[in-house]
């Protein structure tokens, strides 16, 4: 039989990030309704996951060091990006992401633990525990298909 670690072997792309609040109402999207997203699971224990809004506005200049605060701004709050080792538990089906680096500074070092989910070929993530997003406590699920 296959294992967790086995099965999440690969590149997966984003279908759906959804933001679920823990005591009801309305679902949202924090990175838009058609965001892009890459999670890359390798062989040798290491992943890298990216997401991104793809309402994105290009910078006025050519490279990202002469951007305007408002364009570091928009930069950072409409991308997610973040690497490191993973380790899975087969009989609690979760996958743990300890974060070697991270866009989002207070992630780096810390492991991050999903819930994981294999339905109609596509890989569901739900993060584990929830937290507080716009006053709100939710939980992250995030539909991936393999590449």
């Amino acid at each position: 039989m296959e294992t967790l670690f086995e099965k999440l072997v690969g590149s997966w792309i984003l279908v759906e990030l959804i933001e679920v609040p823990v005591n009801g109402g309305e679902i949202t999207h924090p990175m838009g309704e058609n965001p892009k997203g890459l999670i890359i699971y390798n062989p040798d224990g290491y992943m890298s996951a990216q997401i991104m809004d793809t309402h994105r506005e290009n910078f006025h200049q050519e490279h990202w060091t002469n951007a305007t605060p408002e364009e570091y701004t928009q930069e950072g709050s409409t991308y997610l990006a973040y690497s490191g080792p993973f380790k899975t538990d087969d009989e609690k089906q979760l996958v743990s992401h300890t974060i070697y680096i991270s866009l989002f500074p207070n992630w780096t070092g810390q492991t991050q633990n999903r819930i994981v989910i294999f339905k109609d070929g596509f890989l569901h993530l739900e993060s584990e525990k929830p937290f507080t997003s716009n006053s709100r406590l939710v939980t992250h699920k995030l539909t991936w298909k393999r590449v």
